[in-house]
């Protein structure tokens, strides 16, 4: 049992602390309540694209790294389909400088068009390299539109397709910033060598004075129960065959999650899994009936 103390400010930031003084290093993630799934369909890949910007400069920071380098710490970040997630660790001591690197960006992140277009350029070829230009890469493209036809988990987070993050406008992603990056949509969680309350009096010194921002009121389309299977054939320049399977799963909330997930890792996941064991003992009986005759 993880003891932990929540507080929400006055702007309605959630405040997550957990108190941990066997390391001197203190954890601070920020998770914005926003993913693919909140995309303009038109517009895919806009979660994902902001990730990068985030470590673009803030209006008082250009330089995100720099300081938290300089500090003793380092960071990282993904996103996802349900959310986006900022995560940074260093000293206990310098927790200071996290509160005030985060802040800074989720109240005046620096937009200009250099760091849009470097930035535009390191998704689009990311897109390329791991969707288009490897073999099979293209499959989840392929499979998510499959699996679902109204929900927006039919797109991946790198988007439906490259033209939405190539035309994408500096109008485009300050509305996407104005939307969904404000204290009410952010949960943020420290731990480590740390006083809740001293975290509280941090919290409240450099994120209590950003405005709030309007709540975002999430309305998704419902997908429909899939009663017949689905199948889907296509003819790449591949060196073999694959195929991909897909089944719906129940939510995270849901009693039965965790038991789906962990029959996927029983069935499929690395190299003690039972369809990988079963495919080397059947290479192997291949391999000896060769040899034999």
């Amino acid at each position: 049992m993880i003891d932990y103390k929540e507080y929400t400010l006055s702007n309605g930031l959630s405040l997550i602390v957990h108190q941990d003084t066997s390391t001197p290093m203190a954890a601070v993630n920020i998770l914005y309540d926003v993913g693919a799934r909140d995309e303009d369909p038109e517009r895919t890949g806009f979660a994902h694209l902001f990730e990068h910007l985030m470590f673009g400069g803030s209006v008082n920071i250009p330089s995100y790294d720099e300081p938290l380098e300089r500090a003793g710490g380092e960071n990282n970040a993904f996103t996802s389909n349900d959310i986006t997630n900022y995560y940074l660790s260093l000293p206990a001591a310098n927790l200071e400088t996290a509160f005030w690197l985060e802040s800074d960006r989720m109240l005046n992140l620096a937009f200009s068009e250099k760091s849009l277009e470097v930035q535009r350029n390191v998704v689009m070829e990311e897109f390329k390299q791991r969707y288009l230009n490897q073999p099979y890469g293209d499959a989840w493209l392929l499979l998510r539109p499959l699996a679902y036809k109204q929900h927006p988990y039919q797109w991946p987070t790198i988007g439906k397709e490259l033209s939405h993050i190539a035309d994408a406008t500096m109008d485009d992603v300050k509305a996407f910033y104005g939307k969904f990056y404000n204290p009410c949509n952010a949960i943020m969680s420290v731990t480590g060598n740390v006083d809740p309350e001293k975290v509280y009096e941090l919290a409240e010194k450099w994120f209590g004075p950003i405005p709030s921002g309007e709540p975002y009121k999430r309305d998704l389309p419902a997908e429909t129960v899939q009663k017949n299977p689905r199948f889907l054939e296509v003819e790449r320049d591949v060196p073999s065959d694959a195929l991909f399977m897909a089944w719906h799963m129940p939510g995270r909330l849901d009693e039965n999650y965790h038991r789906t997930d962990l029959i996927s890792d029983i069935l499929s996941h690395g190299e003690s899994s039972r369809f990988t064991q079963k495919l080397i003992k059947e290479e192997q009986l291949f391999s000896d009936l060769n040899a034999y005759i």
